[in-house]
C-alpha cells in the first residue's frame, strides 16, 4: 500500500455538500467550513481565498484550495470586497438558481466550486495532522479534465447523481493531495517520507498491510534485508520511534477506524489488529489513545 493510499483511508465524499456559485464583481461569499476537509476551486475567473486566521491566496482557474475545518473562509473577487452573502446563513436559499447552483449578478463572469469531505477518525487523523490549515495547489501547465466534468455534473439531478459527484470529488482530492505531498515544501510527516527509504520502507509497508500479524523486529528486518540492529537504528532515526512502538500506534489507528463500523465488536477489532483477547487490546488502546475502545465506539457512532 503506497503512502497516499494509506493516508486516504477513511476520507471520502458521501452525499457531499457540493455546489457551484456564479458571481460578477464586486462579489464576496462567506462560508463556514464545518467539515474536516473542504475543497474550493475557481472554474472561471480569478478568486481570492481568505481565511479567518489571516491567510490569503489568489487562485486562478484550475487551482485547488483545501481548508481544514472548522474554519470560516471567504471567496471574493478582491481582498478588499466585504462579504455580501453568508452561504451557510438562513437566507442563502434566495440565491439558489438551480440544483446545487447559486447565482449572484446578472452577468456572472466568475464561477467557483466548493465541496466537503467526511473524515473518519483513526487512520485518517494522520492525514489531517499532515496538512496545514489551508493550502493551494496551482494547476500549473496541466489541465484537469475532471474539474470540467464535475462543474458540468453538479447541476444535474438524475439517477445516481450523488454517487457520480462523490466519486468525482474523491478523484479530485487524490489529485490535489498527491500534488501537495510531492512538493518539497509540504512538510510531510516523518513516517510518510520514510516509506521511500530502501530499508525502512519495506518494514512500514509490511506493518500497514498486515497489522494483524505478530511482527517481530527480526521479521521486519528480514523484509528489509538488513540486521535487526540496523533496522531498529534507521527506523528510529527516520520515523522518530522504534519499530514496535510504531506498530502499536498504527494498530490503534486502524482499530479506531474499525470501531466505527456498526457490526464491529471489541473482540473482532482486537483480532483484526493482532491481539488475541479484548482485554490486552483495550489496555493498549487506552494507553495509546487515552480512552477505552468502548467509549471511543460510543462517541464515533453518535457522530
Amino acid at each position: 500500500m503506497d503512502a497516499l493510499t494509506t493516508l486516504l483511508r477513511g476520507v471520502h465524499a458521501q452525499r457531499a455538500d457540493l455546489c457551484r456559485s456564479f458571481a460578477s464583481p464586486p462579489w464576496s461569499l462567506a462560508y463556514t467550513a464545518t467539515a474536516s476537509l473542504t475543497l474550493v476551486t475557481p472554474v472561471r475567473g480569478h478568486t481570492w481565498l481568505l481565511t479567518e486566521d489571516g491567510a490569503s491566496f489568489l487562485m486562478r482557474p484550475g487551482d485547488f484550495g483545501i481548508i481544514r475545518g472548522p474554519m470560516r473562509f471567504v471567496l471574493a473577487d478582491d481582498p478588499s470586497t466585504p462579504p455580501q452573502i453568508d452561504l451557510d446563513g438562513p437566507d442563502c436559499e434566495q440565491w439558489l438558481v438551480g440544483t446545487r447552483t447559486y447565482g449572484f449578478g446578472a452577468d456572472a463572469d466568475s464561477m467557483v466550486v466548493t465541496g466537503s469531505f467526511a473524515v473518519e477518525r483513526g487512520v485518517s487523523d494522520r492525514l489531517l495532522n499532515a496538512l496545514p490549515r489551508t493550502f493551494v495547489v496551482p494547476c500549473g501547465d496541466e489541465h484537469c479534465p475532471t474539474l470540467d466534468v464535475l462543474a458540468t455534473e453538479i447541476p444535474k439531478n438524475q439517477a445516481g447523481q450523488d454517487v457520480i459527484l462523490d466519486r468525482l470529488l474523491d478523484l479530485l482530492l487524490v489529485y490535489v493531495l498527491r500534488e501537495w505531498f510531492d512538493r518539497p515544501d509540504s512538510n510531510t510527516p516523518a513516517w510518510y517520507r520514510a516509506l521511500g527509504d530502501e530499508i525502512v520502507g519495506p518494514a512500514l509497508r509490511a506493518m500497514h498491510d498486515e497489522p494483524e500479524h505478530a511482527w517481530t523486529v527480526a521479521e521486519l528486518a528480514a523484509r528489509a534485508g538488513v540486521s535487526r540492529a540496523a533496522l531498529a537504528r534507521r527506523f528510529t532515526t527516520l520515523v522518530g520511534v522504534p519499530p514496535l512502538t510504531y506498530l502499536t500506534e498504527w494498530r490503534m489507528d486502524v482499530a479506531a477506524d474499525l470501531l466505527t463500523q456498526p457490526d464491529a465488536t471489541i473482540g473482532s477489532v482486537a483480532r483484526a489488529v493482532g491481539y488475541a483477547d479484548g482485554f490486552a487490546f483495550s489496555t493498549a488502546f487506552k494507553r495509546v489513545r487515552g480512552v477505552r475502545p468502548s467509549d471511543h465506539r460510543v462517541v464515533a457512532l453518535r457522530a
